[in-house]
């Protein structure tokens, strides 16, 4: 199993970038960031960084969207960074959540986001494809390599993954919802004839290591918050007993009251406090090291191949030390 850390860009990047570096040296493979313009520093900035002072990190944002950057601007980033660094990125996507709708504007629709997958990645490897009508090809990429991860939630958003992504990201660690999920990508990947052993398997949450659970499920409550986000959007398309997604995901927004994206993503999230300890013990990972060690063999069983730890809370350092000394050796390959 692989491993990533996923931080906020917050200022100064010189921290961002230092953390990056402490995780490259306690076996993380990947290096993830929020992608949110308004509300923190500009990340592909920070990776030029990131990839400057490390030597074998994979960096990305969890996630971008079609909406922010036109794609020939996304694609030409990240082909950039791989022509100065090695083909050392790798891209998430989702609709947007945060930075579009902070700025105004609806979350992309699926159709506009499966097609950005595909010209992304033709531009950024170096093909031809059109955008907004007009043929466009990068002439200078060279040998440019960039897989495309899909964040999704959804019953319609998981096929779309399973038929267009390289690799599939769930941010939540509950195996019963990872299981429903994996099964969903993995059938629609095999319906559009591609391998479904071939679309990598991410998990993302934060993770807290130590023994007072009632300080860790408070410092990383704001989570279940940030999930709410995305499932209230998955009722108010589907219906709150539709049977297209699992009760146990949609439950607990029943006593969500709206969402100030002030707070989005950080600890003592006041809009948060709907949230039940259950949630937060579910699709967090708390607790000693062998807590963390037994649901992760739990996910790794059901097929996912990177776990990115969330590391937005009050023990960043600790945590990333943690998992270098006693989590990742137990798990890593």
């Amino acid at each position: 199993m692989d491993f990533g850390l996923v931080l906020q860009t917050d200022p100064p990047g010189s921290a961002v970038v230092g953390l990056m570096r402490r995780a490259e040296r306690n076996g993380f493979r990947y290096g993830w960031t929020f992608d949110s313009a308004v509300l923190w520093q500009e990340p592909f900035v920070i990776y030029s960084r990131i990839l400057e002072h490390t030597s074998r990190l994979i960096v990305g944002p969890m996630v971008t969207n079609p909406g922010t950057r036109t794609w020939e601007v996304t694609a030409s980033t990240f082909a950039t960074l791989n022509d100065m660094y090695g083909n050392r990125t790798v891209c998430g996507i989702g609709r947007g959540d945060s930075a579009m709708r902070v700025a105004g504007r609806k979350p992309n629709t699926l159709a506009r986001l499966g097609e950005a997958i595909g010209v992304i990645r033709d531009l950024a490897e170096g093909r031809e494809a059109v955008v907004d009508g007009q043929p466009l090809r990068l002439p200078w990429v060279r040998d440019g390599r960039l897989p495309v991860w899909m964040a999704a939630y959804g019953p319609k958003a998981l096929a779309l993954a399973g038929q267009k992504a390289d690799g599939f990201i769930l941010q939540l660690a509950d195996p019963f919802l990872t299981e429903w999920m994996i099964k969903a990508v993995r059938k629609a990947a095999e319906e559009a004839g591609r391998d479904p052993a071939a679309v990598t398997i991410c998990v993302a949450a934060p993770a807290y290591v130590g023994d007072d659970l009632a300080h860790a499920r408070d410092q990383c409550r704001w989570f279940g918050g940030m999930v709410g986000n995305h499932v209230a959007d998955l009722v108010s398309r589907y219906g709150e007993h539709s049977g297209l997604v699992p009760e146990a995901l949609t439950a607990y927004i029943k006593a969500r009251q709206g969402y100030d994206y002030s707070h989005h993503g950080r600890a003592g999230n006041p809009s948060t406090d709907f949230v039940p300890d259950e949630i937060v013990d579910r699709f967090c990972l708390l607790g000693p090291p062998s807590a963390h060690i037994a649901r992760l063999e739990a996910l790794r069983d059901l097929g996912v191949d990177q776990f990115a730890v969330y590391d937005m809370h009050d023990a960043k350092e600790a945590t990333i030390d943690a998992y270098g000394a006693e989590i990742i050796p137990a798990l890593g390959r």
